[in-house]
């Protein structure tokens, strides 16, 4: 189950899914279709491929872990840049595949920050964020200095209001709210 945030992500995780023997689901954000990301020369070669269930540490940090997937890396790059200026150092964490999950990256990089905040736009219950939270203190609960925290959407039927469905979802206060309580 892949879940791509940018130009590299969506193109590189096609082409591998396509390449696949096994059934592959992809989960495309509807949202992000309008936006534009940087793309570099070795994402046009021809044979340019992502590897499915290895994630990707978007931005390098020391002090939290912020794992997310879809639209909501963005999110997440955006809230570490805003924590960055009053000095927190955000690692920012961009699963690209929900199944297989990638463990060993989000374990990594919890036992280097020692902290961690899941966010999806999803419900709470039944989310990847349990999952990612379950990694964390399964795999390194004695290195946790906080306890880790969720941000999902609101528990509701999504609206179709441009203004609800807002309202609805994770904002990047919401992220940096977070955070810095953890810290």
């Amino acid at each position: 189950m892949l879940a791509p945030y940018d130009s590299e992500d969506a193109r590189g995780l096609m082409k591998a899914a396509i390449r696949d023997p096994d059934p592959v689901v992809v989960l495309e954000n509807e949202i992000l279709y309008g936006e534009s990301f940087e793309v570099g020369a070795e994402v046009e070669d021809a044979d340019f491929t992502v590897p499915i269930g290895k994630a990707k540490v978007m931005r390098e940090g020391t002090d939290v872990t912020l794992v997310s997937f879809g639209k909501m890396v963005g999110f997440c790059l955006q809230a570490a840049e805003a924590l960055e200026k009053e000095g927190v150092s955000v690692e920012v964490v961009n699963l690209r595949t929900l199944k297989p999950l990638d463990r060993d990256t989000i374990a990594s990089s919890v036992r280097k920050t020692h902290r961690v905040v899941s966010v999806e736009e999803g419900w709470p219950q039944n989310g990847i964020g349990a999952e990612i939270i379950s990694v964390a203190t399964e795999d390194c609960f004695d290195d946790l200095d906080a306890p880790p925290e969720r941000i999902t959407g609101v528990d509701i039927p999504m609206p179709y209001s441009h203004q609800l469905e807002a309202a609805a979802l994770p904002t990047v206060d919401d992220i940096v709210s977070t955070v810095k309580a953890m810290v």
